[in-house]
C-alpha cells in the first residue's frame, strides 16, 4: 500500500533534537520558525538529503560520482520519500556565455526555429549559437563585448614619473618598467604630466608614430604603456593569477562589440529574420512581448518547435518573469529571479508523486506579485506532487494545507517541533510565528529629519527612464516597487554616481576554515587566553599549527578517494573530530577545551568567555541576530541572508566615518520576529551618522522607513519611473501603498523628512 506520509523519527541533523514528525504527502506544507531554529535542517539537510542520497544509490558507481553529493542525515528512521527536486535561492551564476535564454532552453528552440524558416536561409541551428564557432562573432568570440584598456585610469596627471604618475602595478620609481620610461632620456621624469605637451603624453601612452614628436627618440624596442599593458595582461594565454585579474578589473572596461553590436553572432546569424525580426531583436524583447510575437508563427513545418517555445515563454510570464529578456546574463539575476528561473522547467513536467522543496520562493517578490508564486505552488501540488516550502511570508502560510513550525528559538534553543496544523490553528498557538501574526510594525508617522541630500541624475540604466532622484542623508530610505520596476538599477546608479558601499548576500568566504572566530579576529586572543592558562605556546591552540591532530591535519575528518565511487569522508578516529591533539585538549578555560570553544554559539561565548576583547568582538554578530551560529561553524555554510548580516555586523564594528550604504533585501531568510532586530540595526547605522538605502519588499521594513522612493508602475519597459518619493505615511495610489494600508491606520501628526 502506498504510504501517504513522510515519516521521520529521531532526526538529529545540526540542532534538531530527535524530532519525530509525519508530513502528509500530496500536500503543500510550509515550514516556519525563527532564523536558525532548524527548519532548513529538517527540510533540506534531512528530508531532501535522504531522498537525494537514496536516488543516487540506484545509479552505478561511475554515474554516482557525477551526480550531486548528499550527506546522509542523522535520523533513526525516514520513510515515504520520493525523488526530490530542490529549488533554492542560489544565484544561477554561470559565466559570460550563460543567459536567460540558454539556461531555460528557450534559446535552443529559438535557434531551431530560425534554422528552419529564417530569411535568408542560414542552415543548421548551431549557426545561431554564440557558443559555437560556427555561429559566434569572430571579433568578440560570442560574448557581445570586448575588453578595452581604460587608458584614462593609467596616469595621475598631477604627479611626475618620479612621483608615481604611472598607476599600473610594477611601474613605480626604481622598478624595471619605470626605468624603460624615466631613464631613456625622452621624458622629463620630474615634471608633472599635466605640464607635458599633449604629444608627449600620447608618446608615453602609445609609442610608435606618436614618439616622433619627442626631442630624443626612444630606443627601437620602445613600447608605449598601453601596448605593454595589453601584451602582459590581455594578450596572454597563461592562467591569470588573482593579482593579474584584479589589475585587469581595475584598468580595463567592457564595451559593446563594434562588429556585432552585442548580438554575439557572426554576420549570417545576426542578419537572418523571422517575421521581420532578427534573432538578436528577439533576444532583446521582453519575454511577454516575445511570447506574443511567437504566437504569429504559423508555418506548420515548425509547429512543434513554436509550441514548445510558446509553452516555455508562457511559463516564465506566469511566474512573473515576463519583464526579463532572453539575452540577459544569468550573473545579473537576483536570488529570487534565479529560483523562479529554475522552476520554469518543472511547470510543464508530466511527472507525478515528486517531492519539490522550495527555499523562500517569495524572496524578491513585491506583495503584489506573490500571487503568481502561490499559483505555481498550488499547480505543482495539484499535479500530484508533495510540495515542501521553507517560508516566512504569511500569505504563503495562509494557503498551505499544513504548517510545521520548528523552534521555539534559534541554535541550541531550537530544533524542536513546536506546532503542526492549519493556518487558522496556528493563529491561536503560542509560538514565535503566531505572535508575529498578531503583530504589525506601525507606519512611521514621525520620520527623522534629513541633514542633507545626494542626487542620482539622469539615470538610464536598463529600464530607467532618465530618472533623477534626491536621496536624504542620515535617514533610512527604502526603494520599493514591483519586481523588475527598476529598483536594483537605481541602486546600481547610486553606487556608480555616489560611491556607495554595497552590503550584499554574496559569500563572506570561500575557505572552509574561515569561521566566526577568524572573521572577527578573535582567534589570536583565544589562543593567548589558553596559552596563559596552560603555559603552552599559543601556536598549540591553532588547528592549523602545532596543536593540530597529526592524522587529519586539524580538519577533524579523513577523506578517502575511492576512484570512480563517491569519496568517503569519515570522522577522524584519533581526535574524534575534535581537530586537536589530546595534550592540547586537556587544557581548560572556564571548564572549556579549545574544541569546546568551537562548539559554543556566539551568544554563549559572550556569556562564558572571560576575555573582554573576545566578548566585544562578538557583540555585533549577536546584535544582528546571528547569536545562534557556532564559533567554529564554516562561513561557507551560511545562507545569503546570514552572509549579509555578517557584513552588517562588520560595518557596525569597523566604520567610523559617515558612509552611504546600499542593502539588497536584507530581510531574506528572516522570520517576522527577527525583522524587528534588523530594523534596530538599521536604525543604529543611521544614528551613527550613516545614510542607509534599502531595496526591500517586506512591508514591515517599508512601514519603518523615513523616506520612500517607489518605482513602477509595472516591470521592465512598463516601469523605470518614480511614482512617489516622500514620507511613507503620505504614499498613496500605488500597489505598494495598497499593500501597506491593509489593516493599518495612523492618526499621528506627520513631520517631513524632505531633503534640504
Amino acid at each position: 500500500m502506498q504510504r501517504r506520509t513522510i515519516r521521520i523519527r529521531g532526526a538529529r541533523t545540526n540542532n534538531l533534537k530527535s524530532v519525530d514528525v509525519d508530513i502528509p504527502r500530496g500536500r503543500l506544507v510550509v515550514f516556519a520558525g525563527v532564523s536558525g531554529s532548524g527548519k532548513s535542517s529538517l527540510v533540506f539537510d534531512t528530508i531532501a538529503a535522504e531522498a537525494g542520497h537514496q536516488l543516487n544509490e540506484t545509479f552505478p558507481p561511475f554515474a554516482r560520482n557525477r551526480l550531486p553529493k548528499w550527506t546522509r542525515p542523522e535520523a533513526d528512521e525516514i520513510k515515504g520519500l520520493s525523488p526530490v527536486v530542490v529549488i533554492d535561492q542560489r544565484r544561477i551564476g554561470g559565466n559570460a556565455r550563460s543567459t536567460v535564454g540558454t539556461i531555460t532552453d528557450t534559446w535552443t528552440y529559438l535557434r531551431l526555429l530560425f534554422s528552419r524558416i529564417s530569411s535568408p536561409h542560414v542552415g543548421e541551428s548551431n549557426r545561431f549559437s554564440f557558443n559555437d564557432p560556427a555561429g559566434m562573432c569572430p571579433t568578440c568570440a560570442g560574448l557581445g563585448e570586448v575588453v578595452m584598456s581604460a587608458v584614462d585610469r593609467f596616469l595621475d596627471l598631477d604627479k611626475s614619473l618620479a612621483q608615481g604618475a604611472i598607476l599600473l602595478p610594477g611601474f613605480g620609481n626604481g622598478g624595471y618598467w619605470y626605468s624603460r620610461y624615466a631613464d631613456i632620456g625622452s621624458f622629463d621624469a620630474d615634471t608633472p604630466l599635466r605640464d607635458w605637451t599633449e604629444g608627449e603624453r600620447e608618446a608615453l601612452l602609445y609609442g610608435g608614430e606618436h614618439a616622433a614628436c619627442l626631442g630624443t627618440r626612444p630606443p627601437a624596442d620602445y613600447e608605449g604603456i598601453v601596448e605593454r599593458f595589453e601584451r602582459i595582461y590581455l594578450h596572454t594565454s597563461d592562467d591569470l593569477s588573482d593579482r593579474k585579474q584584479e589589475t585587469i578589473a581595475r584598468f580595463t572596461r567592457s564595451e559593446i562589440c563594434h562588429d556585432c553590436r552585442g548580438d554575439r553572432l557572426n554576420e549570417a546569424g545576426r542578419t537572418a529574420t523571422v517575421l521581420g525580426y532578427t534573432i538578436g531583436d528577439m533576444a532583446r524583447m521582453e519575454i511577454t512581448e516575445l511570447a506574443d510575437l511567437v504566437e504569429r508563427v504559423a508555418d506548420p513545418a515548425v509547429a512543434p518547435v513554436a509550441a514548445a517555445l510558446r509553452d516555455r515563454l508562457g511559463a516564465m510570464v506566469t511566474m512573473g518573469l515576463g519583464y526579463l529578456h532572453l539575452g540577459r546574463a544569468t550573473t545579473s539575476l537576483s536570488g529570487g529571479e534565479s529560483q523562479r528561473i529554475k522552476t520554469v522547467k518543472h511547470l510543464g513536467s508530466s511527472l507525478i508523486e515528486m517531492l519539490y522543496v522550495f527555499d523562500e520562493p517569495t524572496v524578491g517578490l513585491h506583495p503584489h506579485d506573490i500571487k503568481s508564486m502561490i499559483t505555481l505552488l498550488r499547480q505543482l501540488r495539484d499535479q500530484g506532487n508533495t510540495v515542501l516550502v521553507v517560508e516566512h511570508d504569511l500569505a504563503v502560510m495562509a494557503i498551505a494545507d499544513q504548517i510545521v513550525e520548528i523552534g521555539p528559538d534559534a541554535g541550541a534553543d531550537g530544533g524542536e517541533l513546536v506546532f503542526q496544523g492549519t493556518f487558522d490553528e496556528l493563529r491561536t498557538a503560542r509560538t514565535a510565528t503566531s505572535t508575529a501574526l498578531a503583530t504589525q510594525t506601525p507606519i512611521t508617522a514621525d520620520p527623522r529629519a534629513a541633514t542633507g541630500a545626494i542626487t542620482v541624475a539622469g539615470a538610464t540604466r536598463n529600464n530607467l527612464k532618465n530618472v533623477t532622484v534626491t536621496i536624504p542623508t542620515e535617514v533610512l530610505t527604502v526603494l520599493t516597487g514591483v519586481a523588475g520596476s527598476g529598483k536594483s538599477s537605481l541602486a546600481t546608479e547610486l553606487v556608480t554616481q555616489q560611491g556607495a558601499v554595497v552590503i550584499d548576500q554574496k559569500r563572506v568566504s570561500t575557505n572552509r576554515r574561515s569561521t566566526p572566530i577568524t572573521y572577527t579576529g578573535i582567534a589570536t586572543p583565544i589562543r593567548k587566553l589558553f596559552a596563559k592558562h596552560s603555559g603552552m605556546p599559543a601556536g598549540f591552540f591553532s588547528a592549523n599549527s602545532e596543536g593540530a591532530c597529526p592524522d587529519c591535519n586539524g580538519s577533524g575528518v579523513i577523506y578517502t578517494d575511492l576512484a570512480f565511487m563517491d569519496g568517503q569522508e569519515t570522522v577522524c578516529e584519533t581526535c574524534q573530530g575534535r581537530r586537536f591533539t589530546s595534550d592540547v585538549l586537556r587544557h581548560r578555560v572556564n571548564g572549556l577545551s579549545i574544541a569546546d570553544v568551537d562548539d559554543l554559539t556566539i551568544t554563549n561565548a559572550i556569556q562564558q568567555m572571560p576575555d573582554r576583547t573576545i566578548r566585544k568582538a562578538l557583540q555585533h554578530l549577536d546584535q544582528v541576530g546571528l547569536g545562534y551560529l557556532r564559533l567554529g561553524q564554516p562561513l561557507t555554510t551560511l545562507s545569503g541572508g546570514e552572509c549579509q548580516r555578517v557584513k552588517i555586523a562588520k560595518e557596525l564594528r569597523d566604520t567610523l566615518e559617515p558612509t552611504l550604504y546600499v542593502l539588497d533585501e536584507p530581510t531574506t531568510g528572516l522570520h517576522p520576529r527577527d525583522i524587528a532586530t534588523l530594523l534596530q540595526i538599521l536604525d543604529q547605522l543611521v544614528d551613527q551618522g550613516h545614510t542607509v538605502v534599502v531595496i526591500e519588499h517586506n512591508v514591515d521594513v517599508i512601514r519603518h522607513a523615513d523616506w520612500i522612493i517607489d518605482l513602477g508602475p509595472g516591470p521592465g519597459k512598463h516601469g523605470g519611473q518614480i511614482l512617489y518619493q516622500g514620507p511613507v505615511a503620505r504614499m498613496s495610489g500605488t500597489v505598494t501603498a495598497d499593500a501597506l494600508q491593509a489593516g493599518v491606520s495612523t492618526t499621528a501628526p506627520l513631520s517631513s523628512c524632505r531633503p534640504s
